[in-house]
């Protein structure tokens, strides 16, 4: 089987009838050789409405890859694009728009023609523009002066900062709906803030031992105050920081990952996404993709043995012992990760600093005793 196993290395005890999360292969990475704008990808979003598009959010601008026929289509600012460095997608589920976080504003994508939004035309707290997510009529920007919350209905906005909610920080990496009526946005050195629409009001979590450095009480709440990223799934929060994963659970418990006490590629981690329907979370970091299945505690981790992902090897694990490794080939593109989506069930796609990877879910039996 071409792009599947090449060598199986048993390092303890085999693995279980059904592997959990399931081993993806067959990577087909697209980069500038393949009509890619840029190999960076900040950003990776699977089109719910549109079919056969996958959008990139690159450091030349926004890219619609097709992958029924490797087509791609280009937009830059020449296009009406608010910047060229495009950080974050989100497309509306009821309309097909896209809301674009660039480094010149707010992008909204809609029939086919570009709108900005920056602090000089609107609400918008900051041009520099991070994250962005929707929740339901609302859209949320994540930017370095606070989170701006606009809805396009009635062209009102709001933004918080440290001068009207909990926020230590202003500067917001990203931003995630959560349960109906609640968004998430990851602040830089500021933790988790949970937004109640109905309420109006505003929750923080927060490293509670305070120690910038270390994680000083394992499992004691947030592993640090610099989050990347949120996401919610199922009653399960993920966060992803620069010192490590933090979940909090259905059962309002805190769990704290390290690379020492479990398969987690990397500390250092860019993006964090929870699979839908799953207590699955797809982890990014500097070293490689990390896979976790919380109801197992069981880990799969896809490292590339070099730069460009042509092999690498897969590592399986259950906490923190190696159970198996196997050599695959070809790998994801980099070991440098940025983001992660979902095509249904059994596609992924992942983002990272040498284009972007679409890999498939193989067999249960590949991978294991």
């Amino acid at each position: 089987m071409v792009g599947v196993i090449l060598t199986i290395l048993l390092l303890g005890t085999s693995s279980q009838a059904v592997q959990s999360p399931p081993i993806y292969g067959n990577w087909r990475t697209y980069t500038t050789e393949d009509g890619l704008p840029n190999n960076h990808i900040y950003w990776v979003e699977v089109d719910k409405v549109r079919e056969d598009c996958v959008w990139l959010g690159t450091d030349e601008g926004l890219a619609c890859l097709h992958p029924s026929t490797g087509e791609v289509e280009h937009y830059t600012p020449k296009d009406g694009l608010g910047h060229q460095a495009v950080m974050a997608i989100a497309v509306d589920p009821k309309t097909g728009d896209l809301w674009i976080a660039t480094f010149g504003g707010l992008t909204w994508f809609s029939g086919g023609k570009f709108r900005n939004y920056t602090q000089d035309n609107s609400g918008l707290a900051s041009n520099v523009v991070f994250g962005v997510t929707i929740q339901g009529d609302t859209i949320w920007a994540a930017t370095t002066a606070g989170a701006s919350r606009f809805i396009p209905r009635t062209n009102s906005w709001m933004t918080y900062s440290s001068a009207n909610a909990p926020f230590e920080e202003n500067w917001c990496y990203n931003a995630a709906p959560g349960p109906p009526g609640k968004v998430y946005i990851a602040a830089w050195g500021g933790g988790i803030l949970e937004y109640d629409v109905a309420r109006d009001y505003w929750q923080a979590y927060k490293d509670p031992d305070k120690e910038f450095e270390i994680d000083l009480f394992p499992n004691d709440g947030l592993v640090h105050d610099i989050i990347t990223a949120v996401s919610y799934e199922d009653s399960v929060i993920w966060a992803s920081t620069y010192f490590g994963l933090s979940i909090y659970d259905h059962w309002r418990r805190w769990n704290s990952y390290f690379e020492d006490d479990s398969g987690l590629a990397s500390e250092f981690i860019n993006f964090v996404r929870a699979q839908p329907g799953t207590h699955i979370g797809w982890i990014c970091t500097d070293k490689g993709l990390s896979v976790f299945d919380y109801d197992t505690n069981r880990w799969v981790t896809y490292k590339p043995l070099d730069s460009h992902g042509h092999e690498g090897v897969v590592k399986i694990y259950e906490g923190g012992k190696l159970l198996e490794t196997f050599h695959q080939e070809p790998s994801i593109g980099n070991q440098f990760v940025l983001s992660v989506d979902f095509e249904g069930k059994d596609v992924v796609w992942v983002g990272t600093e040498h284009g972007v990877s679409r890999g498939v879910k193989l067999p249960e039996q590949i991978g294991m005793k």
